[in-house]
């Protein structure tokens, strides 16, 4: 059956469903991690945790007592000694020294057990014993059986001591019968709770056995998430391959052809600045032609102005001639500074560059530009093949898994294995009537037990109670009343029960003692330290030639490392029982996996990328022709220092619209009259001049400076600029068509190792499953724990609390017989009492009394008349019933 059962776990684990194709196949993230998502796990109904309730207090106490009992640890060694002879050398060879050093070894570690035992045999024993006597010694009359009580005067103390010391005894016993009756009735509502108990763990068998499929048909139908996640990244080989060298090659290409890019841009600012400089030039040259003949115009207007009487007539005012003189002497700085005809023209350069620019080499650029983005397509195509081979190795692949998963008898094997989870569970349920009625015995025999201690209780509370109500102080102990004498004939009642029924009592509860207390500290105890599983897997235990039992039975390795111990606590972490059982040593999952998804194909497959990016040009023989006339345009020619001189002149020698406003303001200190008048219209047209032709001279100078600037800083060290920009695209050119080939390794193997690592995160995926997820074993666990608190948390515990409740009772039993028997004298009515004669001539105060409270026979050797008159035996004649107390003065 173990075999069998293993072959169908075997058999689960490796059979399941068809792999699951997908239609359409769904649109994956970029590379990266795969999502598998949840393997669809069961949901086990099983709680293997038992809470005793209040009830748990009287538990622990027992573990208390027990622990006092039997302090020492858990005996490893006896044990396993012990299990290999089979306890058959220790009974037919006893006499040899190791086993009786065996013997020994038991008897120190069950010395408590036995103590107590021999506590137990001896009340058994001694109890009836005692109790024969004491019947014996009271039809004698001794033993409180002469039914005479003596007079003492501390009678009423000694009577409340007793019956408070009885009240407590009988409620000490009263706690144990309900420690004792608690525990049974503990026990029986636990024997109810074993179907509820045992239905759950075989619905998780079902579970288990109903999961396990459709678990690892989830697993068989991930690998379509690896094939759709291949075949996403098969088909988009351009934008993530090509898209990577592209990339790669953009940082070094880019920048050489921005540099082309820019050098297109500096030639048609070249180009305009060239067109700037001739048109200002001819725009100068012929201002400063107009602004001269102006200027000397006005120059000869202003003349014949001053020569008006007004300046020099000896009648004029002396500020105004001075005047006239400073505006004279101030009219030879109206001229042209500059001398713009001069300047020779750019028209030779300027035609050269309109030949230039007639080649659009940005266009060139761009060019190159989108052959370099062409990069994905180039990959796309020249990898076809090796991707259409790839794809089909893919469902090959997902063909073989869905094959293999057909060559097992899953179906047949789930039926049988249902099928004996059915035939074990009807089988346990046949025995249900069984073990209800043996409860119910055992709880008829547990009550009855508790009904004999019951019965001495209730003779003890109904003697107290009798003894207590019915007792008077004034009636002498010959004429009490018969409630009291029937208080104190139930006590002797008790008397009597306790010892026909202490000895039954002691004697069973010292057998379950025994029973009850070896199984908590052998089997419960160990159990929840894992004691119990390392006598379990000692090596050499169970088999000789084995060194661990359930590989060496199983798999016939007894080396491999698998233990009962280990068993357990992997199911107990609900883990797969694939790890648990270490089903890797019957099937590997890493070999099929290795063997059947063909990584090693897939990767030998992937190295036949071959890509050649020989076919992208960057720039073409048209582009470079046009740098290098570029760098002919003959930008170097030009003298820019001449133009830069003339440009720094100015336009006029003085500022033309500061002479006006000087020539005003001298104007204004003249007297009024023609004279002012004529020089204010002077100071007007000198103002529309410089309106009108000097400021837009300026704007040609300014344009003229900043043109001549550009040409002259474009124009320096041009050939070597342009050589630099031809080399550097030339070294670009190189790196793709020559050099590109490590570069292209490099990213053709990350894209690879991406593809691989999609199959590396499945088989992963699956091993982990399987150590984890898949069939986890938490039933098996849950059907020792739930055998454990079967046998330990209902039984036990209940069987112990019982006998610890009943056993403290009966033990109180012994001086409760005590206590009843000297208390009963108290409460019954005597036959005959103390008497004290009244006579006069013999005063009590001379009598000698005995210490026993007895009238001595002799006093000082002189015999007393009245004691020697009566017969020392005749007590009715010495004592008779109707005698007179004693009076209180005697006492």
């Amino acid at each position: 059956m173990w075999k069998s059962g293993t072959l169908l776990l075997l058999s689960v684990l490796w059979a399941s469903g068809e792999l699951q194709q997908e239609t359409e196949p769904r649109r994956l993230p970029p590379p990266g991690k795969l999502d598998f998502g949840y393997v669809p796990a069961g949901v086990y109904e099983t709680l293997a945790h038992y809470e005793p309730g209040p009830i748990g207090i009287l538990f622990h106490l027992v573990h208390a007592f027990l622990h006092a009992v039997q302090p020492n640890a858990f005996p490893h060694d006896l044990i396993v000694k012990l299990a290999k002879d089979k306890f058959g050398a220790i009974q037919t060879e006893y006499q040899k020294p190791e086993n009786i050093v065996l013997t020994l070894q038991a008897i120190y570690y069950e010395i408590g057990f036995l103590i107590c035992a021999a506590v137990g045999l001896l009340f058994a024993i001694l109890m009836p014993v005692v109790g024969l006597f004491f019947c014996m010694c009271r039809c004698c009359d001794n033993c409180g059986g002469e039914m005479h009580q003596r007079q003492r005067k501390n009678a009423d103390c000694r009577r409340g001591l007793l019956g408070t010391l009885l009240f407590s005894t009988s409620l000490v016993i009263t706690i144990g019968v309900l420690c004792a009756y608690a525990a049974n009735q503990n026990l029986s509502s636990q024997v109810k709770n074993i179907r509820r108990l045992v239905n759950s763990n075989m619905r998780d068998l079902h579970t288990f056995a109903n999961d396990t499929p459709m678990q690892i048909d989830y697993l068989i139908s991930q690998y379509a998430t690896v094939k759709n996640k291949v075949n996403y990244d098969l088909d988009n080989i351009g934008p993530l391959l090509g898209g990577r060298i592209h990339v790669r090659l953009d940082k070094e290409v880019h920048p050489a052809l921005n540099q082309v890019l820019n050098m297109a841009g500096a030639m048609r600012e070249t180009k305009e600045a060239l067109e700037n400089v001739s048109v200002s030039l001819v725009v100068l040259q012929e201002g400063a032609g107009k602004l001269h003949f102006n200027l000397s115009q006005v120059c000869d207007s202003i003349n014949r102005t001053l020569d008006d009487p007004g300046c020099h007539d000896e009648e004029s005012d002396a500020t105004t001639a001075q005047l006239c003189r400073s505006i004279r002497q101030s009219l030879s700085q109206l001229q042209i500074s500059a001398n713009f005809t001069r300047l020779p023209n750019v028209n030779p350069q300027l035609e050269k560059m309109k030949n230039v620019v007639k080649t659009d080499l940005s266009s060139v650029v761009h060019r190159g530009f989108s052959s370099l983005n062409d990069t994905p397509h180039i990959v796309i195509e020249q990898t076809r093949s090796v991707v259409n081979s790839v794809q089909n190795l893919v469902d090959s692949v997902g063909n073989n898994i869905s094959s293999f998963s057909k060559a097992f008898p899953l179906q047949t094997c789930l039926s049988n294995f249902t099928i004996f989870i059915s035939h074990a569970h009807a089988k346990i349920e046949d025995y249900y009537p069984e073990v209800d009625k043996m409860d119910f015995y055992r709880w008829i025999g547990c009550i009855a037990l508790c009904c004999m201690v019951v019965l001495v209780l209730a003779f003890n509370y109904l003697g107290l109670l009798c003894g207590t109500l019915g007792y008077d102080k004034h009636a002498s102990p010959t004429t009490r009343g018969c409630i009291s004498n029937t208080g104190g004939t139930l006590l002797m009642a008790g008397v009597g029960f306790s010892f026909i029924f202490s000895w039954m009592l002691m004697g069973v509860l010292t057998t379950i003692f025994l029973a009850g207390g070896n199984m908590e500290k052998l089997l419960c105890e160990p159990f929840h330290t894992k004691e119990l599983f390392k006598v379990v897997d000692t090596p050499y235990l169970i088999n000789p030639e084995w060194k661990n039992f359930i590989p060496g039975y199983m798999y016939n390795d007894s080396d491999l490392e698998l233990t009962s111990e280990s068993l357990y606590s992997t199911c107990k972490q609900n883990k797969g029982i694939y790890s648990a059982l270490r089903l890797d040593k019957v099937f590997n999952i890493s070999s099929f996996l290795n063997t059947t998804v063909f990584t090693k194909d897939v990767v030998r497959q992937l190295e036949n990328f071959r890509i050649d990016l020989r076919t992208i040009i960057l720039l073409e023989a048209e582009g470079k022709q046009n740098l290098l006339d570029f760098s002919e345009a003959g930008l170097s020619e030009i003298n820019y220092a001449d133009y830069l001189d003339e440009v720094n002149k100015g336009v006029t020698v003085v500022d033309v619209l500061s002479f006006a406003k000087e020539l005003e303001s001298q104007t204004d200190l003249m007297p009024r009259g023609p004279l002012q008048a004529a020089l204010k219209g002077h100071v007007a047209t000198l103002q529309r001049i410089h309106r009108q032709q000097i400021t837009p001279m300026e704007q040609a100078m300014s344009a003229l400076n900043q043109s001549m600037r550009f040409l002259e800083r474009t124009a320096s060290d041009l050939p070597n600029k342009v050589t630099d920009v031809l080399e550097a695209i030339e070294a670009a050119q190189h790196l793709i068509s020559q050099n590109a080939t490590l570069l292209i390794n490099q990213e053709t193997r990350k894209y690879s190792a991406t593809i691989i690592g999609y199959f590396n995160q499945y088989i992963e995926w699956v091993k982990t499953s399987l150590a984890l997820e898949v069939a986890p074993c938490k039933p098996f666990s849950n059907i020792l724990d739930t055998a454990q608190i079967m046998t330990c948390s209902f039984l036990v515990d209940s069987m112990n609390t019982f006998w610890m409740g009943l056993g403290c009772s009966t033990l109180f039993l012994l001086p409760s017989v005590i206590l009843a028997v000297k208390l009963a004298k108290y409460y019954r009515r005597m036959d005959t009492e103390d008497v004290y004669d009244d006579v006069e001539t013999i005063p009590m105060k001379n009598m000698e009394i005995g210490n026993n409270g007895y009238h001595s026979e002799s006093s000082q050797g002189i015999p007393n008349p009245m004691m020697t008159s009566v017969p020392t035996y005749d007590t009715m004649n010495r004592f008779p019933r109707a005698s007179a107390p004693p009076r209180h003065i005697d006492w």
